[in-house]
């Protein structure tokens, strides 16, 4: 490759290495990609995390979005913004056409409320799983119901969340004394 490079025969381009939930390496990934940037095959380098200022991970130091400052100050950071609700709306749309799923206007209405209450993703997942009991109720388009039936069955993280800390793992009410229990830690029946 490097002679036919020296040739003029072949160029070597670089690629893009996109990194999610960048928040979740530790210094020395960062240390490694420090260095990556310096080489002149280095590759454009797309970060995404949703993190402000949060500690980067094998230190004790905060910084923007868990990033070492010294790789911070070499970034472009663009911003995002939400979603409105019309551009969910279409999303939820395109995804049902996707996945051939019928879906009333009602029940387009109720998923995009889900999402914007819950997240994009969580409501994304509802359509298959609703299109499945519109089926079993012999439907032919999803519901409102069929959209409640599946919220009944599954939790978005919230809802998780408060149900593992209410009802299975920890209970905070105070004792008939008014001072505050221990904790109790409850176990689901097997």
């Amino acid at each position: 490759m490097a002679e036919w490079r020296s040739e003029g025969k072949a160029d070597i381009v670089p690629g893009v290495l996109f990194i999610d939930e960048v928040h979740m390496l530790d210094i020395e990934c960062f240390s490694f990609l420090n260095r990556a940037l310096e080489h002149e095959l280095a590759p454009i380098m797309i970060l995404a995390t949703n993190r402000g200022i949060t500690t980067i991970r094998g230190t004790n130091f905060k910084s923007p979005h868990g990033i070492p400052m010294d790789l911070l100050d070499r970034l472009l950071i663009v911003p995002t913004q939400p979603y409105s609700d019309k551009e969910v709306r279409e999303i939820l749309k395109i995804r049902c056409e996707e996945e051939d799923v019928r879906i009333t206007e009602k029940a387009k209405d109720l998923l995009t409320k889900i999402a914007r209450d819950t997240s994009l993703r969580y409501a994304i997942h509802m359509i298959a799983v609703a299109h499945l009991v519109c089926i079993k109720r012999k439907g032919t388009e999803v519901d409102v119901q069929d959209l409640k039936k599946v919220s009944g069955l599954f939790l978005d993280v919230k809802r998780s969340s408060e149900f593992l800390h209410d009802e299975l793992m920890f209970s905070d009410a105070p004792t008939n004394s008014g001072e505050p229990s221990t904790a109790t830690i409850f176990m689901p029946p097997h």
